[in-house]
């Protein structure tokens, strides 16, 4: 390169810095200096450094570049016009640079930033990699002031947004185009489940809120994200009195062995604002990629909402629809409240006795007995209501309550992975102290979520970067000269 070109001046700086830095490391200061002095000095200096380094590489491509006739693919030939200027915000700081100009009626381009895969907007991908995956994780605000604390980058909340929204749009084409799981790493029952939870909305400044809430208008109003998850699993036998006295665990049993308890096979989760019937057709097409050689059952679990049955019905006809035991659980500790009221020893020993009796299979006669305890109490009485509100889920749901074959099959029976994808993919960020969300915001997180809750975040990246740089120049993205086994991702920053 030139002498009194701006690469070599670029250069000749970072060298400087570079001996800068040498010179702290062993200079006199650092005799006295501790490790956390030393370590946050370095860390200043070497984005500083990172940054003079990163303008020396464009700048040796800005001078490589030929300023003569550009070829197009489509063969047309655009002159060289100007030096158009382009700004580029790195985890470092902001790059300013410019690069040749080609132009010819109405046509025209910078080769340049198809070779280097220059984003759309000024900011780096790999900044707003980073900064996408803080605001996964936690607040936007944030992860917007933890960039600005340790890298010193102001950037703003509305950028981030945007990078959120657009990104997440690729997601359901990711896992489209996702690679099946090898067949001997599968179990042999896939298992589709799927649930709701409600996510609280921005309020709406034509509603105004009341003076004073009425009994039944909540204070926040809320849009259900359906959540729902495929896995595969090798069959877990166990008896009705197993299962109870798992729940139902006292210091006085004896401790038994029961043979280990097996693992869900490639978990995948997903939560979506769309609704019910979008989010079950993605599961649908999910479970169809998990299809295959080992899978010998088919099961979907429910908690017992019957939209979201009807739905999982209709999508999945294959499968045995089962009610999850924990829901069924809860009513009848409704029903054991009603009964005996909440402190009773012996609300806990009717309620354990009903369970034994649904786990083996009877649930017509849990269904007589809890109508034989409503027929003598006033039929406007709470404990009749609630009574006969349980008979009555018991019933509508009893096609999907043969526990005793389910066990004996060696199936799940509980949804606790997907109440967990509620919890942690949904709750955990949705309902953070004061969030407020638009569907198109709540849905645009959820996606992306899901895919770091899966494992898929540098995967996804990846696809993610391959497909923009298409859309944006018609080709497909150059390879990179750096190998991929040391190349920097967000996970290992």
């Amino acid at each position: 390169m030139a002498s009194n070109s701006a690469s070599a001046r670029i250069l000749q700086a970072a060298r400087a810095e570079f001996e800068k830095l040498v010179a702290l490391i062993t200079g006199s200061e650092a005799s006295t200096a501790t490790l956390d002095q030393m370590e946050r000095s370095l860390f200043r200096r070497v984005l500083h450094l990172g940054l003079q380094l990163l303008q020396l590489f464009i700048a040796t491509r800005v001078e490589a570049e030929a300023h003569g006739e550009h070829h197009r693919e489509d063969g047309r030939v655009l002159p060289y016009h100007s030096q158009q200027p382009a700004n580029y915000f790195s985890v470092f700081g902001k790059v300013t640079f410019r690069r040749a100009y080609f132009y010819r009626a109405g046509q025209s381009c910078c080769p340049l930033d198809a070779a280097l895969s220059l984003p759309a907007r000024c900011y780096s991908d790999f900044l707003m990699e980073l900064a996408g995956l803080l605001a996964v994780d936690g607040v936007f605000d944030k992860a917007l002031e933890m960039l600005g604390k340790f890298l010193g980058l102001a950037l703003p909340k509305l950028a981030l947004e945007t990078w959120v929204r657009e990104e997440s749009a690729l997601v359901t084409a990711f896992y489209d185009q996702k690679a099946s799981f090898p067949a001997s790493s599968e179990g042999r029952i896939v298992v589709a489940q799927a649930d709701g939870k409600g996510v609280p909305l921005v309020r709406s400044d034509k509603v105004k809120a009341p003076a004073r809430r009425g009994k039944g208008h909540p204070k926040t109003r809320k849009k259900e994200a359906i959540a729902t998850a495929v896995y595969t699993i090798e069959p877990y036998r166990r008896t009705p009195q197993s299962v109870v006295e798992a729940l139902f665990p006292t210091e006085t049993e004896a401790v038994r062995t029961l043979p280990a308890r097996p693992s869900p096979c490639h978990k995948q989760v997903f939560a979506t604002m769309n609704g019910k019937a979008w989010a079950v057709e993605r599961l649908q097409e999910r479970v169809r990629q998990r299809e295959g050689r080992p899978i010998r059952a088919r099961v979907a679990l429910t908690d017992g909402a019957r939209a979201l049955q009807q739905r999982m019905g209709e999508k999945f006809p294959a499968f045995t629809l089962v009610l999850d035991v924990l829901h069924v659980l809860e009513y009848l500790w409704k029903a054991g409240t009603a009964l005996y009221g909440e402190t009773d020893p012996q609300r806990g020993v009717w309620v354990k006795a009903q369970l034994l009796e649904i786990l083996s299979s009877r649930i017509d006669q849990v269904i007589r007995h809890l109508e034989n305890k409503a027929s003598p109490l006033r039929k406007t009485s709470q404990a009749c209501k609630v009574l006969q509100q349980v008979a009555n889920y018991f019933r509508r749901n009893g096609e999907d309550m043969d526990y005793a074959a389910y066990l004996r099959k060696g199936w799940p029976i509980g949804t606790g992975v997907i109440e967990g994808v509620c919890r942690h993919v949904v709750k955990d960020r949705m309902e953070l102290s004061g969030m407020r969300w638009t569907v198109t915001g709540a849905d645009a997180l959820l996606a992306l979520r899901a895919v770091n809750e899966n494992g898929d975040w540098d995967e996804f990246h990846t696809f993610r970067r391959t497909h923009c740089h298409e859309q944006l120049y018609g080709a497909p993205l150059p390879d990179t000269w750096i190998d991929q086994a040391e190349y920097l991702d967000i996970k290992g920053f």
